[in-house]
């Protein structure tokens, strides 16, 4: 391990979770919306996407960046902020020039480049790790079948051909393994309405462990992660995180926690399995379907979901796409969810994530009522499925707001907005950006 190990964070330790492995254990008492620790990124990378609305070294959004004067593809809110991450953003700059629209390495190429510079440049123990170094990650490489292998092979080939000038690289079994340690334990930074800015890795954030039934949340300032609890924390208590998205019944959440991270969770949620029926609810009629046509209807929901997932995120595609493209894609959500309406009822689980596609759709290609008429659907149930202070709510809310303000609804627009605060004011902190920016809107209306 290296040398110059930072102090844990005052109220926390790194212990011996029955089970689990390593974890994190409170040693005082946390209330509701108190920040445990924040982490500053090992390293980050922003996604393409949002170069010019967002600076590069800070993840910033603001108007009036200024460009790297030799690619003119790296986009700064100064020049410290351009100094700060030269030595990340001289990887790729002259790349950049060289390959012109050729060059496309992935994300997670990306980030695992800046992850070996910043090994070489930085051997000592960084304060992004106070209590999980980057070398201690689990890589889970023995559970690896051969689809995540060919994937990580094909990252290694990505590496070699966009990184081979500006990076020495370890020989390809190290590659694998550090390919696999990012697969497990890096993060996505998004922003207030869960828009994906970029992804990063936070080796002490990494440390909790999971579970469907979390006691804190990790939120973004810029490239700087914050936990919060959202739950009283008593001392002696383990801190859990969720690592999935929540909506979803026991079964498929744990399906996603074994393809991504290898493991079942033992959670009281996933053992009693309480909130399943109402996730799953079935449309009330005078005939019920019978229990084979709700179990093809379930396949159906879950194959429609795994094709969009495997699209490489279709709000990924659209950002790519015209609009005629888009608009096919709303009308698969609408068939979707007319297939699957005459068996779950709107507050089904499968239906919201129908409706939320095609809500992202109406948001594309500006048609503000269809995405507010989605949104409306949504809400509701979303407050009852997810946890209490979900960002997924809050987004929704503020989606909502925006939309209602949009569309000179003032009255519903102040009470959405209202409502998205009250949670990311747990969620966040009472002083982010992202809240001072929403009451900004607010006094603007």
């Amino acid at each position: 391990m290296r040398s110059g190990a930072a102090p844990q964070p005052d109220g926390l330790e790194r212990f011996a979770s029955a089970g689990k492995g390593r974890g994190l254990r409170a040693r005082r008492r946390y209330a509701v919306g108190e920040l445990l620790f924040s982490c500053p990124a090992y390293t980050a990378v922003l996604t393409a996407s949002e170069r010019g609305s967002h600076c590069d070294g800070c993840f910033a959004r603001k108007e009036g960046l200024s460009k790297c004067g030799r690619c003119k593809q790296a986009f700064y809110c100064n020049v410290e902020c351009q100094k700060e991450d030269w030595p990340m953003h001289k990887l790729e700059c002259s790349a950049m020039c060289a390959f012109g629209q050729n060059w496309n390495p992935s994300e997670n190429v990306r980030l695992t480049a800046r992850i070996l510079a910043k090994q070489k440049t930085h051997p000592e123990r960084t304060q992004s790790e106070k209590l999980l170094a980057v070398e201690e990650f689990e890589s889970h490489l023995d559970k690896l079948d051969n689809e995540k292998r060919e994937l990580i092979q094909n990252d290694i080939a990505g590496l070699h051909h966009f990184y081979s000038k500006h990076l020495e690289f370890p020989d390809n079994a190290a590659l694998v393994v550090l390919f696999a340690q990012v697969n497990c334990n890096g993060f996505t930074i998004e922003d207030e309405e869960l828009s994906h800015l970029g992804s990063a890795i936070f080796p002490d954030v990494a440390l909790m462990n999971h579970s469907c039934c979390p006691n804190v949340i990790v939120t973004y300032k810029g490239t700087l992660a914050e936990v919060r609890a959202v739950k009283e924390i008593e001392p002696g208590e383990e801190v859990f995180t969720s690592y999935i998205d929540l909506l979803y019944p026991t079964e498929d959440r744990n399906d996603r926690l074994r393809d991504a991270y290898f493991f079942n969770c033992d959670c009281r949620e996933c053992i009693t399995k309480e909130k399943d029926k109402e996730k799953l609810e079935i449309r009330k009629l005078s005939d019920p379907p019978s229990a084979e046509t709700v179990r093809d209807m379930i396949k159906y929901a879950r194959n429609v979901i795994e094709e969009f997932r495997r699209a490489k995120h279709y709000k990924y595609i659209l950002c790519h796409a015209l609009t005629p493209l888009a608009c096919e894609l709303l009308e698969i959500c609408e068939l979707s969810l007319d297939k699957m309406g005459a068996v779950f009822e709107d507050s089904n689980v499968y239906m919201l994530h129908m409706m939320y596609q095609a809500m992202g759709v109406c948001l594309y290609v500006q048609d503000w009522e269809g995405a507010l008429c989605y949104g409306q659907k949504i809400i509701r149930p979303y407050s009852k499925h997810y946890p209490s202070y979900s960002l997924n709510v809050a987004s929704m809310w503020l989606k909502l707001g925006r939309l209602y303000m949009a569309l000179e609804n003032r009255t519903a627009g102040v009470k959405a907005l209202k409502r998205a605060i009250a949670i990311m004011e747990v969620a966040h902190g009472k002083d982010h950006p992202y809240i001072s920016e929403i009451k900004k809107e607010l006094e603007d209306h």
